[in-house]
């Protein structure tokens, strides 16, 4: 027993833990500088966000511990379990919790709440795992296609239901293990076009652009038949079919399921409308707060955008333009730089597994952590919409920091033991 503790401790990838560690002080030292008054006696001032930071922080390194201390094949053996509660969870979000910002998101106790919607991402990916690591399971059977996408799927469609749009699209960024144990790439591609269709059919025409679509598929088929005399009409009315379908979602959804609010968003990103003083204006001041941090940044507290409160959210979903501006263009790179480093890292430590349900739990986290990166950061520098999720381990709050460390630490509990897993 002694050996096995000792072996599990020299396999923990303590660089990992120590890029969690340095991510999680940086927020909190962020979320002290958002909210900083200088009328506040003490960073211990757990009326403050950043005393409730410290609780969230503490908490999180005690589910970091029992994870450790914890037989890993218990996440495995309880996958569907974890992931049943997990749903059952986000059911009764929808009938008990009240709306919260237009969105039906939170169980509260009192003054305590937590979102399931970020523990649901830990639970699906467990879960996905469970299913793609059993015997005999090819992504090329429908079968374990459909399992695959209807464990995505349903708590996808819940949290769309809380109307939290931006927590339901993480679930997307599953594809990637998808990819990864072999769906086809005719998928990424099909998934690609329709993201560029998505965007046209919102800035052209969509009649006009049905009929572009039409005559391009035209012009191929004839061009290409020439060559081909194998080739087949209905390949390329298929490709166009599915086009048009695309477009015509796109407006159907637009108009029809959209809030106002996330029209104006997206209208705003695409140039259509100009609204620095509406539904523009938290992207607005957060790329002039990052962009007067210039090279070093203005130092610790002394941010005036910061300081005056003039981006709304500075301490949850924008709170990289704190950094941004108290810290410069070194400072967020060098947060960009460790974020992409621990993805990168992340998967090579799934590559390196012995057990097919560790590998794809890996790839699961991976992909979670990098698409909330990726959006998170791209919609505070204006090049994605506003659609609010946290940056990992370093935005405000209990929910979004417990199960970021909760996925983390798992992972890294599976590759301390992948000598000891099949």
């Amino acid at each position: 027993m002694q050996r096995e503790k000792k072996s599990i401790l020299n396999n923990i990838e303590w660089k990992v833990v120590l890029a969690w560690l340095f991510l999680v002080v940086v927020g909190w030292i962020s979320i002290y500088a958002a909210v900083y008054d200088s009328e506040h006696s003490s960073i211990f001032d757990f009326s403050c966000r950043y005393g409730k930071q410290m609780i969230w922080i503490a908490a999180s390194v005690v589910i970091a511990l029992f994870v450790m201390v914890t037989d890993p094949k218990f996440f495995s053996q309880t996958s569907y379990i974890i992931y049943i509660i997990c749903i059952g969870m986000l059911v009764v979000v929808l009938g008990v919790a009240t709306a919260t910002k237009g969105a039906k998101s939170w169980l509260g106790i009192g003054e305590f709440g937590i979102q399931p919607s970020e523990f649901a991402k830990f639970a699906t990916a467990l879960a996905l795992a469970k299913i793609l690591s059993a015997i005999n399971v090819d992504m090329k059977q429908w079968s374990t296609r459909l399992s695959a996408i209807g464990v995505v799927a349903l708590p996808m469609l819940l949290v769309l239901l809380q109307n939290d749009t931006g927590s339901a699209l993480v679930f997307l960024s599953f594809i990637f293990v998808l990819f990864r144990e072999g769906l086809s790439s005719v998928v990424l591609i099909f998934g690609a076009a329709a993201i560029v269709l998505f965007v046209l059919a919102l800035i052209v025409n969509p009649y006009l652009l049905i009929a572009i679509l039409f005559a391009i598929a035209l012009i191929a088929y004839l061009f290409i038949h020439r060559r081909n005399r194998h080739a087949k009409l209905y390949y390329f009315l298929g490709v166009f079919a599915f086009c048009a379908v695309v477009v015509m979602a796109v407006q159907f959804g637009y108009n029809e399921v959209l809030e106002s609010h996330q029209k104006d968003r997206i209208e705003v990103l695409l140039g259509q409308k100009k609204d620095d003083k509406g539904v523009g204006y938290n992207v607005n001041q957060s790329k002039i707060a990052i962009g007067s941090g210039g090279f070093l940044g203005k130092g610790f507290l002394q941010g005036t955008q910061t300081k005056f409160n003039f981006v709304p959210e500075q301490d949850t979903d924008f709170i990289f333009c704190t950094i941004g501006e108290e810290w410069g263009f070194v400072g967020s790179a060098l947060i960009v730089a460790v974020f992409i480093w621990l993805c990168v890292k992340i998967i090579k430590m799934a590559e390196r597994q012995r057990s097919k349900f560790a590998r794809i739990y890996g790839y699961g986290v991976a992909s979670i952590i990098f698409f909330h990166v990726m959006v998170n950061i791209g919609m505070t520098i204006g090049l994605l919409p506003v659609i609010g999720i946290p940056l990992p381990f370093i935005s405000y709050g209990g929910s979004s920091l417990w199960a970021f460390t909760l996925m983390l630490f798992v992972f890294i509990r599976e590759d301390a033991s992948r000598g000891d897993l099949v």
